[in-house]
C-alpha cells in the first residue's frame, strides 16, 4: 500500500485527536462540544485557525498560548499523536489480515475502527484525569457499537448475537464485582464500559481484553504502591486499563489467543 495512504490516515488521526481534546475539555467544563469556537482555556481568547494545527501549532508556539503566553498542557499534542498512531496501526493491521486471507470488507472495517477508537481515547484520558467515565460519552458509544455491529452483519444473526452476548456477560461480571464490593473495587461506569467492550470485541476477544486489563492493573497498581505513590486503599481508575485491554484485543486478540494455546 502506498505511503500516501498511511500519511493521509495519520493526518486524519491528528485532526480527530484535536477534536477529541476539545471534547475532553468541554466535558470537563460542562460545555457543548458540537458548536462554538475554540479558545485558550487560560485567557479565553478565541484561537485562530493557525493556532489549531495539530502538533505543529504546539511546537511552533513552544507549548505556550500565543496571546497570554501561559503553558499549554502536553495532553493536547499527546492525544493528537496517539490518535494518529492508533489510526495508522489499525489500518496496517487490517491490511495485514487481508494479505493473509482474513478480514471482511475493508471499507466497513475502517469506518468501524475510526469511529470506535476516538471513544476509547476520550474514555482513557477522562477517566485517568477524573476517575469518571461520563455518560455523555459511554451511552453514544454503546449505541454506535450496536448500530455498527448490526451494519457489519445484518443478515448473519450469529455474528451479531456473539458480541451482544459478550457485552451482557462482561457487564454482568463487572456488575457482580460492584455488588460484592459495594462499589469499592469497581464503579458503575466500568459496567457500562464492559458492555461497550463486549459489543466491540465479541467472543473470545473480550476475554483477552479483560485478562490484559486485570493483569496490567495489578502490575501497575503494585508498582505505584512500591514507590509509595499509592496505598492499597487508594482509588485507581480502572477505565484506562480496560481501554488498553480493548485496544490489545482489537489489534492482536486472535494472535494472543493462538500464542496462549500454543503453550499447552
Amino acid at each position: 500500500m502506498s505511503l500516501f495512504y498511511y500519511i493521509f490516515i495519520f493526518l486524519l488521526g491528528l485532526i480527530a485527536g484535536s477534536f477529541l481534546n476539545c471534547v475532553i475539555y468541554r466535558l470537563e467544563n460542562n460545555r457543548g462540544f458540537l458548536t462554538g469556537r475554540s479558545f485558550c482555556p487560560k485567557c479565553k481568547h478565541v484561537l485562530a485557525w493557525y493556532d489549531l494545527i495539530p502538533v505543529f501549532s504546539f511546537l511552533a508556539l513552544m507549548g505556550r498560548c500565543r496571546y497570554c503566553r501561559k503553558k499549554i498542557s502536553w495532553q493536547y499534542p499527546l492525544v493528537e499523536l496517539v490518535t494518529g498512531f492508533l489510526f495508522v496501526l489499525y489500518f496496517w493491521i487490517l491490511l495485514a489480515r487481508r494479505s493473509l486471507g482474513g478480514g471482511g470488507d475493508l471499507g466497513i472495517d475502517l469506518v468501524f475502527g475510526f469511529l470506535i477508537l476516538p471513544f476509547l481515547v476520550v474514555i482513557f484520558v477522562y477517566d485517568l484525569k477524573h476517575y469518571l467515565i461520563p455518560d455523555k460519552i459511554i451511552y453514544p458509544a454503546i449505541v454506535l457499537a450496536l448500530i455498527l455491529g448490526f451494519t457489519k452483519s445484518p443478515l448473519i444473526l450469529g455474528d451479531f448475537v456473539n458480541p451482544l452476548i459478550s457485552a451482557i456477560g462482561a457487564a454482568a461480571f463487572f456488575g457482580a464485582i460492584v455488588l460484592v464490593s459495594r462499589g469499592k473495587w469497581m464503579g458503575v461506569g466500568d459496567i457500562k464500559l464492559a458492555f461497550f467492550m463486549g459489543l466491540v470485541l465479541g467472543w473470545p476477544n473480550i476475554l483477552v481484553a479483560l485478562f490484559f486489563a486485570f493483569f496490567a492493573g495489578a502490575i501497575i497498581g503494585l508498582g505505584l504502591v512500591s514507590v509509595k505513590r499509592k496505598s492499597f486503599k487508594s482509588e485507581v481508575p480502572f477505565g484506562p486499563f480496560l481501554v488498553s485491554g480493548t485496544l490489545a484485543a482489537m489489534f492482536y486478540g486472535q494472535g494472543l489467543i493462538n500464542w496462549y494455546l500454543s503453550l499447552f
